[in-house]
């Protein structure tokens, strides 16, 4: 995918006109920038919009610069700048200090590895540092904030609904919510194969049977009731004389119905109140409602909202001077800055230094650093994650070499300084303020398995209460947006979706379940900390499949049992998830 960048002067040749004589100083243009790719004008101005290239209220670009090649899917282009909504809002939006030229530098740090050129970038510094533009500022960001930011036009899409090339070829299925008219019994056979994993009615009728026509409205409103929960068909027998055959049907009008891919039931005659019972038991049988949707869960039965992160700024003079001459890399040198920067100034005010030259320096020099500077490096690296422009720059990284170039250093816990295996686990609760690291730390499985047994391991660290805390900081993140997305998807399937409603593997599920129950079992002393261990695995097991290892692995361990004794120790004993969790889901919900 091209990407190029738009620029266009709002001044109309004023500034180069005019520049030198009010304020000293030759300025050519003043520039508006965008980005454009898979045929999209991305800009910033009432918030972050779009537009058909060339076609916004700028008009002709005064020249288009291509930027390079990027290979990233549309769909994780436009998770990234929706997580830069809340940096790039129609009110934080300032002519001199977060305008459009920041947030294509942003993006374009995203998409290619590198900004725009810095004479359009750094014009507003040029401007401000003359005696006309401190006295002018007020004045001219008021006079051209309107021409800068433009009318409301159309806003950032979601990722819905997107596509990012060709369609690809796919063996079609069957619609869902109509009811299908058949007349062979190749197409009957395979409406039944789309229906394998669901449940199935065959309506056997003929053109001569006045009984099956004063059923037709009441099948017809069953598919749509149905919807992609089922599969309705209908055969005439006067037209289909292979399927009659087949299926031994000598009376019209005729029901069968499937389950599973197998033969459920059979009755003849024009029963509305039996059809409509009939198929309705089908689906519920199909479909059974999961047993923890009749429990008392507040805790679980919302989407979390909010994702833990560390965002505590360490003295960064003494970080600077423990990592000595190896600060000076000018890689280390513009993270520290950008540190300070947002720190002071802002997130709007703070431009993205040069990530890739980051990367860069961690993957070539890190390992060669002395053992007793890592933990400095990564807890700068855990700073600059709290911002999502880094983490979502970083999570579209190849291999997430950069990631996994901190954790190699730091997952021997028999060898590893406790500070720096603190700061490690807090980097990687921090992932999570981006949107795309979550779904790409599910999908690389070196990354996923290398944090969750870092994870696990730290949890049992009974010398270091901050330790376990990240730990179990962490698995709830993880935790959490596993839940989200089951949640969501059991909404979907009430909707008479079919969908997968969880992220996490199974294996990756069982192993964080045995490794928290162990956790609870061995706490005594912190309801805090019992807190966060109990809600992490309710998170796990609430809407866990039945028949899962999951639910078979809470049985084995008696995890009600291991919560509920939390209930009798006085420390311990008005913490209300002790409740929630141990009696109500692990109780009544393991039943």
């Amino acid at each position: 995918m091209e990407v190029v960048l738009y620029v266009y002067d709002i001044s109309k040749g004023l500034a180069r006109n005019l520049s030198l004589a009010i304020t000293g100083t030759q300025i050519d243009a003043i520039y508006h920038t965008s980005v454009v790719f898979g045929d999209v004008e991305y800009y910033f101005g009432r918030g972050i919009q779009q537009a058909v290239p060339g076609t916004t209220h700028h008009g002709e670009p005064l020249e288009k610069l291509p930027l390079g090649t990027s290979e990233l899917p549309i769909e994780v282009v436009i998770e990234y700048m929706q997580s830069l909504q809340s940096v790039y809002t129609e009110d934080s939006y300032d002519l001199f200090l977060r305008n459009c030229n920041n947030f294509t530098h942003d993006l374009a740090m995203f998409l290619v590895g590198k900004g725009i050129p810095e004479h359009i970038r750094n014009l507003p510094e040029t401007f401000l540092n003359t005696p006309f533009g401190q006295m002018m500022k007020p004045y001219i960001d008021n006079m051209l904030r309107g021409a800068t930011q433009g009318p409301n036009v159309a806003p950032l899409p979601s990722t819905q609904g997107l596509t990012t090339g060709p369609p690809q070829q796919s063996k079609p299925s069957a619609p869902r919510g109509r009811v299908h008219n058949v007349t062979t019994l190749h197409g009957v056979e395979d409406l039944l194969a789309s229906a394998r994993s669901s449940c199935a009615v065959i309506f056997f009728t003929s053109s001569t049977c006045p009984p099956c026509k004063m059923v037709y409205p009441a099948y017809d409103e069953l598919a749509a009731e149905a919807g992609d929960k089922a599969v309705l068909i209908k055969v005439d027998l006067n037209h289909a004389f292979d399927v009659s055959s087949k299926y031994n049907v000598r009376a019209t009008p005729t029901f069968m119905t499937f389950l599973k891919g197998q033969k459920e039931n059979e009755w003849s005659g024009a029963s509305e109140g039996q059809l409509r019972g009939n198929v309705r038991l089908l689906i519920q049988m199909a479909w059974p409602p999961h047993p923890h949707s009749k429990l008392r869960l507040s805790s679980l039965q919302r989407p979390v909202s909010s994702y833990i992160s560390y965002k505590k700024i360490p003295p960064l003079d003494k970080l600077v001077q423990k990592i000595g001459a190896d600060a000076k890399a000018p890689a280390l040198q513009a993270l520290v800055g950008f540190i300070k920067s947002r720190e002071t100034a802002g997130v709007a005010e703070t431009h993205v230094p040069d990530l890739s030259s980051l990367a860069d320096f961690i993957q070539t020099k890190f390992s060669s650093l002395p053992a007793d500077v890592h933990f400095a490096v990564i807890d700068l690296v855990r700073v600059a994650f709290i911002d999502p422009r880094v983490s979502g720059f970083f999570a579209e990284e190849r291999d997430h070499k950069t990631l996994m170039t901190l954790l190699s250093r730091t997952h021997d816990l028999a060898n590893c300084p406790y500070n720096q295996q603190l700061v490690m686990m807090q980097l990687t609760c921090n992932l999570f303020t981006s949107t795309l690291y979550a779904e790409h730390l599910i999908s690389h499985d070196a990354l996923r398995e290398t944090c969750i047994k870092f994870a696990t391991h730290s949890l049992h660290d009974s010398a270091h209460p901050s330790l376990r805390t990240a730990a179990s900081s962490f698995i709830y993140n993880l935790t959490a947006y596993n839940h989200n997305h089951r949640l969501s998807g059991q909404q979907q399937q009430q909707q008479s979706q079919q969908v997968d409603t969880d992220k996490l593997f199974e294996s990756d599920q069982v192993e964080l379940v045995a490794s928290l129950l162990e956790a609870i079992r061995l706490e005594t002393e912190n309801m805090d900390s019992l807190h966060g261990l109990l809600l992490c695995l309710g998170l796990l097991v609430h809407l866990a499949p039945v028949d899962g290892e999951v639910m078979d692995l809470c049985r084995a361990m008696e995890a009600a049992d291991i919560v509920g004794e939390k209930g009798e120790i006085k420390a311990l004993a008005k913490e209300p998830l002790i409740k929630e969790i141990g009696v109500e889901l692990l109780g009544k919900g393991l039943v």
